[in-house]
């Protein structure tokens, strides 16, 4: 993989009272800071958005914020970013956090983050994009995650090669190495010739 200058970071705008929610966001914000990548997210300043994005500028580290206008008061845009980026919807936000990433990494998050992660690695897996993507474990958040992944390959709904397009890490170091070794899925097709 070419040298990673940009990682969008999928997060919920909540804050778990589990203390190590918060304190996986603020390692990661600060290794991004630290290995002097961009860091680009959904644009909140609350919640482990927030969270995040604070580790890394307090790093001295750049961040970039992509949010939807009509989110601006109900995520509470972070005014304090070195870019923030509003669009008119959430399908240009995705679009437009895709277009500026080389990586991905899901922290824990809501149904917003399942259905960022879930887009980005529809699109990976219809060949659209071949940059990597990680899920960033905190106490196994991941876990029921991967099992489902697993048995949808089981019932033959998922093609093994397109399973590996989730790796979990269970910390930031794991996380870049994940993104450094990364390789592409090569599955070219789903239907076979008896199909057609």
């Amino acid at each position: 993989m070419a040298a990673l200058r940009t990682l969008c970071v999928f997060c919920g705008s909540s804050l778990p009272p589990d203390g190590r929610f918060a304190e996986t966001a603020r390692s990661l914000g600060e290794a991004v800071a630290r290995r002097g990548i961009e860091l680009v997210y959904g644009g909140g300043r609350v919640g482990l958005m927030g969270v995040v994005a604070d580790a890394c500028l307090a790093r001295g580290g750049k961040v970039t914020g992509v949010i939807p206008v009509g989110l601006f008061r109900r995520e509470i845009g972070h005014t304090g970013l070195t870019t923030l980026l509003e669009v008119g919807s959430m399908h240009e936000r995705k679009q437009r956090m895709y277009d500026l990433a080389d990586a991905f990494v899901a922290l824990p998050g809501g149904l917003g983050t399942l259905e960022e992660l879930a887009e980005i690695s529809t699109w990976s897996q219809l060949g659209l994009h071949q940059k990597p993507i990680v899920l960033l474990d905190v106490d196994g958040f991941w876990g029921p995650l991967a099992s489902q992944l697993d048995r949808m390959v089981t019932a033959g709904l998922l093609e093994p090669e397109n399973r590996q397009l989730l790796p979990r890490a269970a910390d930031c170091d794991a996380v870049f190495e994940l993104i450094e070794t990364y390789q592409p899925a090569s599955v070219e097709k789903w239907i076979t010739a008896a199909e057609r």
